[in-house]
């Protein structure tokens, strides 16, 4: 089957948006991470923040401040499944949206863009997608930026180093670093996301390429803590439900204990459904349901 310019994109996501606000306030624990985000893509999306500080700071534009303006418009997102990445790509940017007052768009890449294998379909494919996003960055510039998001990355930006790798991946992989120059030269505003679970597995060229990397771990003690009392916000958990559930949640002897999609998609969920319709949800049905739902497996010890 053919693919087509309507199959490249899933739905275009408009922010500010009360949706994609709710989302990026329920991943609670990432804090650190939100913040050091919102800098570096502010800046990579709105550049003339950093030379108007520089102005006011130092009454020039720094020589320092140019060069950082000149960053390659791709951040990478690695990390396990289920720790909130591709929600955090797509929602991160409505705060920057209504801290300046402006629009901003979020296209997302759909992995039908990897083509059905056909001699320079993937590289077409990926060419007219960055056509794409080149255009309509084109058109509006800074005042609405536009977010490229690329979900599991690796699968079109495997390490052309891979020995196994067809010759119609490897073309593909030149294809993005064209599209991500292209970004970078010709569409002021623009900026590319990546997201994966195998950081390892992407061209060194595209890693070299990235203004920042950020890695997503497996809620920690204190996250899960937060996490579990924002879930279950209006139930009574004591000092000690609360150190049992966050205790039932970590490693326990596995390596790697519940991530956040584990708590709120599947623990959440079996709580809510063991107590419905006769029962009030209790620490007890809590920690029940957490020993019935035990973590996933990280990416890597899958069989």
């Amino acid at each position: 089957m053919t693919t087509t310019l309507n199959d490249l994109f899933e739905d275009d996501l408009d922010l500010p948006d009360p949706v994609a606000q709710q989302r990026y306030a329920r991943l609670v624990g990432l804090d650190h991470v939100k913040a050091r985000l919102a800098r570096e893509a502010e800046l990579i999306m709105q550049p003339d923040l950093l030379r108007e500080w520089s102005l006011r700071a130092h009454g020039t534009v720094l020589p320092a401040v140019e060069r950082l303006a000149d960053r390659p418009p791709l951040i990478i997102f690695a990390g396990d499944v289920g720790t909130g990445k591709t929600t955090l790509a797509e929602t991160f940017a409505d705060v920057i949206a209504r801290r300046h007052g402006i629009d901003v768009r979020v296209k997302r890449l759909s992995l039908r863009a990897r083509g059905t294998g056909a001699v320079g379909e993937m590289t077409r494919l990926i060419g007219t997608a960055f056509d794409v996003v080149l255009d309509e960055a084109r058109a509006v510039g800074s005042a609405r930026p536009t977010i490229l998001v690329i979900d599991e990355a690796d699968a079109l930006a495997q390490s052309r180093e891979a020995s196994q790798m067809h010759h119609e991946d490897r073309a593909g992989v030149n294809a993005l670093i064209r599209g991500i120059s292209q970004l970078a030269t010709e569409a002021p505003g623009a900026l590319v996301i990546m997201c994966t679970n195998r950081i390892g597995a992407l061209d060194p060229a595209i890693r070299r390429r990235a203004a920042a990397e950020f890695d997503f771990a497996r809620p920690d003690e204190a996250q899960r803590a937060a996490l579990l009392q924002s879930l279950f916000e209006g139930i009574t958990l004591s000092s000690e439900d609360l150190a049992l559930l966050v205790d039932l949640t970590g490693p326990n002897g596995r390596g790697y204990g519940h991530t956040y999609s584990d708590l709120v998609d599947r623990v959440l969920a079996a709580a809510c459904m063991a107590a419905y319709p006769e029962h009030p949800i209790t620490a007890e049905l809590i920690a029940e349901q957490v020993r019935s739902c035990p973590p996933t497996p990280p990416f890597t010890t899958r069989p």
